[in-house]
């Protein structure tokens, strides 16, 4: 299964690296950082996308292609019976979707469906007195994904547009090992891309 992800992952990262480089013209390229906000934990993370039209001879449908990373972390603490135990969860996500959108005047809307991966990990860092110390341990789950977008994307000024996305993920390609985290999340993302 590990072996698969490393096929997929470079086959994505082999991919958009031939959309983005072949793109024609020069500043058509946007960089993009985001707020993102989903429903499970941890719920807050960061998110960078990098996105590349195709087809630009397309008169008001834009197409492209975009490769986005996310991260997001967070700490649980549980006291019991004056035993503490507290761990930080992370999780890393890295997809590439397609993109098709509509210029109307200063909106852009536009949908989105991908594929990637993701890797959570949980770390125990503190167990109070000790007890749990051998029975705990690093725990690392690695998911393929595939998810789908809605967004819209302001045109204030040519080259800055801030954003508003909603991006549904479901990891049931793969077999997620912890329960406790759900195979289909969404999450809200603001942010703001720049065209270079």
């Amino acid at each position: 299964m590990i072996r698969k992800q490393h096929v997929v992952i470079e086959l994505l990262f082999i991919i958009s690296l031939i959309f983005f480089f072949s793109t024609p013209i020069v500043g058509q390229i946007e960089v993009g950082v985001s707020y993102e906000l989903r429903d499970e934990n941890p719920q807050n993370g960061f998110g960078l996308r990098i996105e590349a039209p195709f087809l630009t001879q397309v008169p008001v449908i834009n197409l492209g292609v975009r490769l986005h990373l996310s991260y997001f972390n967070d700490e649980n603490e549980l006291t019991q019976q004056g035993i503490r135990y507290s761990e930080e969860i992370t999780n890393y996500d890295v997809g590439l979707q397609a993109i098709a959108g509509l210029s109307v005047g200063l909106v852009e809307p536009y949908v989105g469906l991908g594929i990637g991966t993701e890797r959570l990990q949980i770390e125990p860092f503190d167990f109070g007195n000790g007890v749990f110390d051998l029975l705990l341990s690093d725990k690392n789950d690695d998911n393929l994904y595939w998810n789908a977008s809605v967004g819209a994307k302001v045109s204030i000024i040519p080259i800055l547009k801030p954003f508003i996305e909603y991006r549904y993920t479901n990891t049931e390609l793969g077999t997620p090992r912890f329960e406790q985290f759900d195979s289909k999340t969404g999450r809200m993302i603001f942010g703001v891309a720049i065209r270079l």
